[in-house]
């Protein structure tokens, strides 16, 4: 029995796993699949809720990444547990990059595609629309290769973790670029909610933090303009000129750098350099999503209600997320809105802070972060294709060896207990 991983990143969910399995071959995962009764696969735990939890967890830490760049330079493959901070590294030796990064680099691929864990940017999907290709380890041990545009290919990018184990994936990647990223203090609520979709549209990739007091609170652009000089004022926000951490009141060592210096993409994009504890570590998370025709409202209904949970709040994040045709995607034909949340470590608090928040924002279409916290209740039936990814899991997984009793009611909405 190799080392069982106790708990999330954050330390804030704490796994059943009884046993952990560390194949060192792409052979080897077939072989444990085939002869297992019930798997998950664990990424690099940065999950707030059971979606990954089971008595038998599989770790791909063991396998090669073998990235390698596609021919005509459009496409590289790499092993689906790489984090996207070593990834940009593989990627800087071509002179490539992919089109965006979440907060975070340290997050494995599989992990943020299967619950479409996303950037910011008006015009950028989420992280799982670059993927080109995926294998797939399924129930019986055989694997499953799918390409863009191959049948079902739309469902099997977001996964949930219910079809298998994706051990290698082939990503859109583009020229490598710059980016200069300037912070804004003194964001009033007024100005941002009469000039949203202005500053949402005011860089490659904008991000709003908040904490939830009298002003909204500081606006981060992510400029990749290179013709002209960042603005000193923007709708009454003055541009900082020391560095910010996006919770406030932090040491901001472990942010990337800003101030309007141009730097490589993959140093400017994420919130928090790769070497450092990302965010502030003692943490649980949520995160909204909303279609973006509702989000003045929805910020205002949150707004009615702050008082609720403003006080269990280390930071809120506004971001914007452009529509992709991905079955589970929480952008599935609709631009959103993404309120995130990061909480102090109080669960029990959480949970109903949670739950005003989900009431307030109940008019709006809201759908939650797959891997973070929301209630307990059956949210897949609120995704239009779920009839369609329950088939893709019957043929995949009939036998159900890679759920849980989380993925059985949240997603599918059949009680377990």
């Amino acid at each position: 029995m190799g080392h069982v991983p106790a708990a999330n990143w954050a330390e804030s969910f704490h796994y059943s796993f009884r046993d952990c399995l560390r194949p060192a071959s792409a052979d080897e995962v077939s072989t444990i699949v085939a002869r297992s009764t019930a798997i998950k696969t664990l990424g690099s735990r940065h999950s707030f809720n059971a979606i990954v939890d089971g008595e038998v967890a599989l770790s791909l830490a063991g396998l090669p990444i073998d990235a390698a760049i596609s021919d005509d330079r459009r496409q590289v493959s790499v092993g689906a547990h790489c984090t996207y901070g070593d990834l940009a590294l593989f990627l800087h030796e071509h002179k490539l990059a992919i089109h965006n990064l979440a907060s975070l680099p340290h997050i494995s691929i599989a992990g943020a595609i299967a619950t479409a864990t996303h950037g910011s940017g008006d015009r950028n999907g989420n992280l799982a629309t670059a993927v080109a290709g995926m294998e797939i380890v399924t129930g019986d041990g055989s694997v499953v290769t799918v390409r863009r545009g191959d049948p079902d290919f739309a469902g099997m990018v977001v996964h949930l973790g219910a079809l298998g184990v994706v051990t290698r994936v082939t990503l859109d990647v583009v020229p490598e670029f710059e980016v200069a990223q300037s912070v804004y203090d003194g964001l009033s609520w007024d100005a941002l909610l009469a000039n949203l979709d202005e500053i949402t549209a005011s860089a490659y990739s904008v991000s709003v933090f908040t904490q939830w007091r009298d002003i909204a609170g500081s606006l981060w652009l992510k400029s990749t303009d290179t013709s002209s000089e960042p603005a000193v004022i923007i709708r009454g926000a003055r541009r900082a000129d020391v560095k910010r951490h996006p919770i406030s009141g932090l040491d901001a060592k472990n942010a990337t750098d800003q101030l309007g210096v141009f730097g490589r993409w993959s140093d400017r994009l994420p919130h928090f350099k790769m070497g450092f504890t990302p965010s502030n570590g003692e943490e649980i998370q949520s995160e909204f999503h909303i279609p973006r025709r509702h989000a003045v409202a929805a910020i205002e209904a949150l707004l009615s209600v702050r008082d609720r949970f403003a006080h269990l709040a280390q930071a809120g994040e506004f971001r914007t997320v452009a529509a992709d045709d991905l079955w589970m995607s929480p952008q599935y034909g609709n631009d959103t809105l993404s309120v995130h949340f990061t909480w102090v470590r109080d669960q029990k608090a959480v949970d109903t802070a949670v739950g005003h928040i989900e009431e307030a924002l109940s008019p709006f279409e809201v759908l939650p972060h797959w891997g973070k916290v929301f209630s307990r209740r059956h949210v897949g039936v609120h995704y239009e294709r779920l009839g369609d990814f329950a088939r893709l899991r019957e043929n995949m997984d009939p036998e159900r060896k890679f759920s849980n009793p989380w993925l059985e009611e949240v997603v599918f909405g059949v009680r377990t207990a």
